[in-house]
């Protein structure tokens, strides 16, 4: 105590006291470097925390019950009007279920579905179509504004439910032309030690509990025209826990997006099954957080399109990433190619 007391006069008492101040400092500034970096960057899609808690809706223990009284609670009020980001429209009420969660997006009384009004526009100038999508907005005010500063309109963008300013940041991507999604946190295939969050759809539980976790999710903001994983590389294995989740989002109108996180998802077999329109992406862009490297898997995508009619990759919200992607974009109709959302690359089921 006297060592620190002395030192905040400026004066350390002795040789001994001057180096321990020095080392306290030192460790300090180690410690709010780490933060800061946290900040500003997150916890990537491909490695969450597992320092966050997981809130359960039913069945908490006593420390999981603190989040999941805080997640309970709705992240706005009813939608009973016509809601806009400057003239796009985020919010239609006749889109909208005004749950216990808030509001929940659902098929409207004349056919209308979210994945259709709040589809962005897609470009034909060009034969092959490409559809990117970059995760993880939301948890960095300052990556997330520089995303939305630096990429093209078509890039698709992700958001995660636990910003809470979500709601704002995906009002301003809208406004700015970009469809957007919403990222489902699901189990990975090392939980807990990567936890994506509270309320993640878990594999073993009972239907209606992930069904609830789900609906919490998806009440975090409105105006998305599909969901996506977050992590999920256990969840998107296991058809049993996956089938009622996707039957659940084709009941209201919603799209769904295989990032391409489980290696052996059963994400199509199921889509197949339950009738709803999805895409499978592969490997991220930026598994390796090089630009040479991140250039030749865009590279790769322009051959898969050309050999497929259209392709669809995903990437994490990395400055790397945002950088080259933005660069790609730029020379991509003069090679005969056009960027498209997300929307325009999902395959409708075949009716029976």
């Amino acid at each position: 105590m006297t060592v620190a007391a002395d030192t905040a006069e400026g004066m350390p008492a002795s040789k001994s006291g001057r180096t321990l101040a020095f080392a306290c400092s030192f460790t300090a500034c180690l410690l709010a470097a780490g933060a800061l970096a946290i900040t500003v960057l997150g916890h990537p899609s491909g490695s969450a925390s597992a320092s966050l808690e997981l809130g359960e809706i039913g069945g908490a223990t006593p420390k999981a019950a603190v989040a999941a009284s805080a997640a309970d609670e709705s992240s706005s009020g009813p939608i009973t009007g016509p809601v806009f980001a400057g003239r796009v429209l985020v919010a239609d009420p006749a889109l909208i279920e005004n749950s216990k969660y808030g509001p929940l997006p659902r098929i409207a009384d004349d056919g209308r579905k979210p994945m259709t009004v709040y589809a962005a526009p897609a470009s034909t100038a060009a034969k092959f179509k490409i559809a990117i999508l970059v995760n993880g907005l939301g948890r960095s005010p300052i990556m997330t504004k520089a995303a939305l500063d630096s990429l093209p309109a078509a890039v698709t963008l992700g958001f995660t439910p636990y910003a809470e300013d979500v709601g704002q940041w995906a009002a301003q991507a809208r406004e700015r032309g970009h469809e957007v999604v919403l990222q489902i946190p699901m189990e990975p295939s090392d939980f807990p030690e990567s936890d994506p969050g509270p309320n993640t759809l878990r594999s073993g539980q009972e239907e209606e509990a992930n069904i609830q976790r789900m609906s919490w999710a998806m009440t975090r903001f409105t105006g998305y025209a599909g969901v996506t994983n977050l992590l999920g590389q256990r969840f998107l294995t296991d058809s049993a826990a996956l089938t009622p989740v996707l039957t659940y989002l084709n009941r209201r109108g919603l799209y769904f997006f295989d990032n391409g996180a489980a290696s052996q998802s059963v994400v199509p077999m199921v889509a197949g099954q339950v009738g709803i329109a999805a895409a499978q992406g592969g490997a991220a862009l930026d598994t390796v957080q090089n630009p040479a490297e991140i250039d030749r898997r865009l590279s790769e995508l322009e051959t898969q399109a050309r050999a497929n009619g259209s392709a669809v990759g995903s990437a994490f919200l990395y400055p790397v990433s945002v950088a080259r992607i933005a660069a790609w974009a730029k020379g991509l109709q003069a090679r005969g190619f056009v960027l498209v959302p997300v929307s325009a690359i999902v395959v409708e089921p075949a009716k029976k």
